[in-house]
């Protein structure tokens, strides 16, 4: 007699074989010399979901683990804190913090991020060969408003694959914001630094995302990592123990609450993202979050986008993919590369069809930048074009929102976008449910030391 679980009735998220060939991809990415099991790795990802595939997933999750870098490999990409420090390049830090503006500038990142998210969450998971033809359909192109349920016509389900009508999520239908991953885990970070105080650590968050939340609450690498706290992994174990989403999204859009705490300090913002990132990601994973938290915390004394984005890629090492790609969008911006061209270029770098393209922090960091650069500041033509790219739609919305609400202030937001939002910020965090968002503001502000 034995006892095996319904394999079937495990999500893929939860399946290390059902996702092989995005670890095939990630390592390969990573500069793993792992070629040569090519052949290996797809015939596993075709197998059914059962005790085999199981069984050979196992195998390939340890060819992974041991298999040595490449020899061409041009990067250097440590997951360690210490690792990464001694590969920044230093940018100094060109302003200070003004006590009577920073209030404001906090309500604006809190704003500027929920906005954002709000415009991307409506279409979240579209692609543009779909997203585009609908705009102009709708009279909406270039994106310049939030999208409404008025403007589905009647045939858009004949039309498009997209979940249009399904989507509960459209500004008209809702009291505040909805529920969102991108946001609750800036009010789960916020639960993090009231608990644990400033010197919180990896394994902190990591029982504090098992206290407050569900399973469900959990997506990709957040879902991997989640399961493994649950089966004994710690930090930084979690992250790599059979976690082929180590270098997605996931960490980037949790970092945005340790740059508002630390403002003109994007060091330790860059620090406290770390201890955040490193339970779920690995390498540009965590530097994701780092890059984050550490633009927030230079947008707090400065409006400088080319300044903001400098003092993120200085917290994060000078030798990574995610630096080249930034500093890549920067050099074009600079150089008088199109609006249009920049972000063709982004696509011919990654797959929006691809799960592993469009999920990936670099892909996604790469629109974050240039829709900074190229909306010169303004909020509502900066969010738009973050969303309008397609990629992740409300992540990237968001953090744009952030740093443009943070270097602004929120009276810098035009009231169209913070008027559907009501001041209402729903989670699904275990008992907090809904809050005010002046609420997480002050409370914010008690968080900050100077």
């Amino acid at each position: 007699m034995s006892i095996k679980p319904n394999y079937e009735k495990i999500e893929n998220w939860e399946f290390y074989p059902a996702e092989i060939m995005v670890e095939y991809e990630q390592s390969i990415d990573e500069g793993l010399d792992i070629e040569k099991y090519k052949e290996l790795f797809e015939a596993v990802s075709k197998l059914p979901q059962d005790e085999i595939a199981n069984d050979l997933g196992d195998t390939l999750f340890k060819i992974v683990l041991n298999a040595p870098m490449r020899a061409d490999y041009e990067f250097n990409e440590p997951s360690d804190l210490e690792g990464i420090k001694a590969l920044r390049k230093p940018y100094p830090i060109k302003g200070s913090v003004n006590r009577d503006t920073l209030k404001g500038k906090i309500h604006g990142a809190w704003l500027g991020r929920i906005c954002g998210c709000m415009l991307g969450k409506t279409v979240e998971g579209i692609r543009s060969d779909e997203f585009i033809p609908f705009l102009k359909e709708t009279g909406n192109y270039p994106l310049t408003r939030y999208i409404y349920r008025t403007d589905l016509m009647a045939d858009i389900e004949d039309k498009y694959k997209f979940g249009f009508t399904g989507n509960m999520s459209y500004v008209g239908d809702i009291e505040g914001m909805p529920v969102d991953d991108d946001t609750n885990y800036m009010v789960l970070d916020q639960i993090i630094r009231e608990k644990y105080g400033k010197n919180f650590t990896p394994y902190n968050v990591s029982v504090a995302w098992m206290d407050y939340q569900p399973k469900f609450a959990y997506c990709t690498a957040e879902r991997v990592a989640f399961c493994n706290f649950v089966k004994g992994f710690t930090p930084p174990e979690s992250a790599i123990y059979k976690n082929p989403y180590r270098e997605w999204i996931g960490a980037q859009i949790r970092g945005d609450y340790w740059g508002y705490i630390n403002p003109g300090n994007p060091e330790l913002a860059a620090e406290m993202a770390w201890r955040d990132a490193s339970i779920s990601h690995v390498k540009n994973g965590i530097y994701g979050e780092m890059f984050v938290a550490a633009m927030l915390a230079n947008a707090a004394v400065t409006s400088n986008l080319e300044d903001i984005i400098l003092s993120g890629l200085a917290q994060i090492p000078s030798t990574s993919r995610l630096y080249k790609s930034v500093m890549d969008i920067m050099n074009k911006f600079k150089s008088g590369v199109s609006e249009e061209d920049t972000f063709k270029y982004i696509h011919s770098c990654y797959d929006e069809h691809t799960g592993y393209g469009w999920c990936h922090t670099i892909s996604n960091a790469m629109i974050v930048t240039a829709s900074l650069l190229y909306g010169g500041g303004d909020y509502a033509k900066s969010i738009c074009r973050a969303v309008q790219t397609c990629f992740d739609t409300d992540c990237n919305g968001a953090t744009v929102g952030s740093i443009l609400g943070m270097a602004n202030g929120v009276d810098s937001i035009p009231e169209y976008w913070t008027k559907p939002i009501n001041n209402i910020l729903h989670t699904s965090i275990f008992g907090v449910g809904t809050v005010k968002i002046t609420d997480m503001v002050d409370k914010t502000i008690e968080h900050i030391e100077l």
